[in-house]
């Protein structure tokens, strides 16, 4: 799968995820353009992606995809803090 097939399944993956699962009290539907990558990466035939949103929720997500398979992964977490350590 070449990167920009790869990008659209990604973030079509986060828009979908994140609509079935929003608060529809409080939260407007998310669109592509809303979704943006972070870092991207293919080696041999998988591909990985960590990408956010222009929500501000504190969610991030992680899109795999397995080219032996041809299956993705969606992985979506949520930042509880960001602390200082020295």
């Amino acid at each position: 799968m070449n990167e920009v097939d790869f990008r659209e399944k990604a973030i079509s993956a986060i828009v979908n995820f994140f609509n079935n699962n929003r608060d529809v009290s409080d939260s407007t539907p998310l669109e592509a353009s809303m979704v943006y990558v972070v870092w991207q990466c293919k080696v041999l035939q998988n591909n990985k992606a960590l990408l956010s949103t222009t929500v501000s929720d504190g969610m991030y997500y992680e899109f795999t995809w397995n080219g032996d398979k041809e299956e993705g992964y969606l992985d979506c977490y949520k930042k509880w803090s960001n602390s200082l350590v020295k």
